[in-house]
C-alpha cells in the first residue's frame, strides 16, 4: 500500500510537509545546522518515529491479544555524527501502563521490536531502548 504525501520549501530553513489526509507539519533546520530550531527537523520526525510506531506496534498487539494495556509513553533522545552528518544513536525509554503479567509484558516489548521503522533504520543507527512499567 501506498501512501502520498509532498512538502515544499516554506522559507530558507523551513519545508512544509502535507499528508495524503491533509495534515500539514512544517519541518524546520535544526540550531546546529543554520535553523532556528523551532520545530521538529527531517531527522527528530525520523527518530521519534521509532518511539511513535513501537508504541503503536505494542498497542495493537496489547489490544489483539485481550492483553490489559491502559497506554504507553516514551522519552526519547537523537543524537547526531558529525562526518557524515547522520543519526548516530537513539536512545528510548517506553513505559507501559499494565497490569499484565511479566510474560505478556515481555511479548509486548518483543511485539515492539518488530516495528518498521526500526526494521528500517537496521542497523546504521544504534538504539538503545529500555521498558519498564509506568
Amino acid at each position: 500500500m501506498a501512501v502520498q504525501m509532498r512538502g515544499r520549501t516554506a522559507g530558507p530553513t523551513s519545508v512544509e510537509i502535507e499528508h495524503e489526509s491533509g495534515f500539514k507539519v512544517t519541518v524546520k533546520a535544526p540550531k546546529d545546522n543554520g535553523g532556528d530550531g523551532s520545530s521538529f527537523s527531517p531527522t527528530d520526525l525520523c527518530a521519534v518515529s521509532l518511539g511513535a510506531c513501537g508504541s503503536l506496534i505494542m498497542r495493537m498487539f496489547a489490544d489483539g491479544k485481550g492483553i490489559p494495556l491502559r497506554g504507553i509513553s516514551f522519552e526519547l533522545k537523537k543524537e547526531m555524527a558529525a562526518a557524515p552528518r547522520r543519526i548516530e544513536r537513539i536512545t528510548v525509554a517506553f513505559k507501559i501502563d499494565s497490569d499484565c503479567s511479566e510474560l505478556d509484558l515481555r511479548k509486548i516489548e518483543a511485539a515492539g521490536r518488530t516495528c518498521p521503522v526500526r526494521v528500517t533504520l537496521g542497523e546504521s543507527v544504534e538504539i538503545v531502548e529500555s521498558y519498564e512499567r509506568a
